[in-house]
C-alpha cells in the first residue's frame, strides 16, 4: 500500500498561504468581463479549481530563487502575473481538449462544452488565451510570456505525437519520455521557470529552475500512469489507459521483455479491448507479472531524486523545504 504524503497541501503552502489568498482574488479579476454568459462562465471555472499545484510552484519557487530566499517581503507583481498566466493558458487548452475528446467532466465537474455547448467552449478557450495574452503584453511581460508560450506550443506537439504513435502502438521507451517530457513536464517545468524569472534571476538561475520543474512534471506522470494499474484504489478509474489505448512506461516496458507471442497477444488485447473488460485485465496482469510496475516506480523516484538535487542548488530556506515536501507530495497522492 502506498505511503500517505508526510504533509498536507495546507502545510505545504505555508510559505505562501497570503500569495495564495491574494492570488485568488487577482485571477478572479483578471478574468472579469461585461459579457454576462462570459463572465458567468468565468465564476464557474474559478469555482471548480483544483489543488491550485501550479501557482504553488510559481510561488514556490520565486521565493526560494531570490537573492534573499529567507526573506517574508511580500514577492513583486510579476510573480502573480506570471501565475495567472500560465493558468488561463493552461485552463484554455484544458477547455480545448474537452470539445476534442467530447469530454462531458473534469475533475467532477460538468465540463464547459456539456454544459454550454461546443462553440460557447471552443470561444471560452480564446478568451482566456487572449487574456493571458493581453495580461502580459499590457505589462511588458516579455520573458514570462516567452516560457508560457513555450510550454503550450510543447504540450500540444506532444499530444500530436501520442496520437501520431497511438494509432501504430509501436512507442519506444524513448518516444515515451519526449511525449510525457511536452505533455506534462513542459507546464511545471513553465511554473518554476516563470517563478525565477518573476523574481528577477539571472538565465542560469532560470534554467535550473525549469529543470527541476522537468523533472518533477516527468515523475508526477508517471505516478500517474501507475494508478492505470490499481496501485490506489482512488483516482482516475483503473485500465482507463488501456481501453484509450494510450502506452505507457509499465507496459512499454513489459513488452520490451516479452517473448514475441506475448507481445502480440497483448497487442491486439489494447488495439481491441473495446467492450471487453477481460482483455484490459489481462494486459494489466501480464504488466505486474512482467515487473513493469517495480521498473516505473524505480524511474519515478530517480526523477524525483534528480529533481530533489538541482533543488539542493538553491539555498536552504522554508521555500525550499516546502518544495521538498510538494514533490513527495506529487509522487506520493493517491489521486
Amino acid at each position: 500500500m502506498p505511503q500517505q504524503p508526510t504533509f498536507s497541501l495546507d502545510q505545504i503552502q505555508a510559505p505562501i498561504a497570503a500569495e495564495m489568498e491574494e492570488f485568488e482574488v487577482k485571477f478572479r479579476q483578471s478574468m472579469r468581463t461585461k459579457v454576462l454568459l462570459l463572465d458567468k462562465i468565468m465564476g464557474y471555472i474559478v469555482k471548480r479549481k483544483g489543488k491550485q499545484i501550479r501557482p504553488m510552484f510559481v510561488f514556490l519557487t520565486a521565493r526560494a530563487a531570490r537573492p534573499e530566499p529567507t526573506t517574508t517581503a511580500p514577492l513583486p507583481d510579476a510573480s502573480f502575473r506570471g501565475a495567472a498566466l500560465i493558468e488561463l493558458l493552461h485552463t484554455a487548452t484544458l477547455v480545448h481538449d474537452d470539445v476534442v475528446d467530447e469530454s462531458n467532466y473534469r475533475r467532477g465537474f460538468f465540463s464547459i462544452n456539456a454544459l454550454w455547448k461546443n462553440k460557447i467552449a471552443v470561444l471560452v478557450g480564446d478568451y482566456l488565451l487572449s487574456r493571458g495574452l493581453l495580461l502580459s503584453l499590457e505589462n511588458d511581460d516579455f520573458d514570462l510570456l516567452k516560457i508560457v508560450s513555450n510550454a503550450v506550443r510543447e504540450l500540444s506537439e506532444g499530444e500530436l505525437l501520442q496520437i501520431e504513435k497511438a494509432r501504430k502502438l509501436d512507442i519506444t521507451e524513448d518516444v515515451y519520455f519526449d511525449i510525457i517530457r511536452q505533455k506534462t513536464a513542459s507546464l511545471i517545468a513553465s511554473c518554476t521557470a516563470v517563478g525565477a524569472a518573476s523574481v528577477g534571476a539571472d538565465k542560469e538561475t532560470i534554467e535550473r529552475a525549469r529543470l527541476f520543474g522537468e523533472k518533477v512534471g516527468i515523475a508526477f506522470q508517471i505516478k500517474d500512469d501507475l494508478f492505470d494499474y490499481g496501485t490506489a484504489e482512488i483516482g482516475k478509474p483503473v485500465g482507463i489507459d488501456i481501453k484509450e489505448k494510450k502506452m505507457t512506461l509499465p507496459l512499454i516496458y513489459a513488452l520490451q521483455h516479452a517473448s514475441w507471442l506475448e507481445k502480440r497477444q497483448v497487442i491486439f488485447n489494447v488495439k481491441n479491448n473495446e467492450g471487453h473488460r477481460d482483455r484490459v485485465q489481462q494486459v494489466i496482469e501480464f504488466v505486474k507479472k512482467s515487473g513493469g510496475l517495480d521498473y516505473a516506480i524505480r524511474t519515478m523516484k530517480q526523477y524525483r531524486d534528480d529533481a530533489l538535487n538541482i533543488l539542493h542548488t538553491f539555498p536552504a530556506s522554508p521555500s525550499r523545504t516546502s518544495l521538498e515536501e510538494l514533490i513527495n507530495y506529487t509522487i506520493e497522492r493517491e489521486k
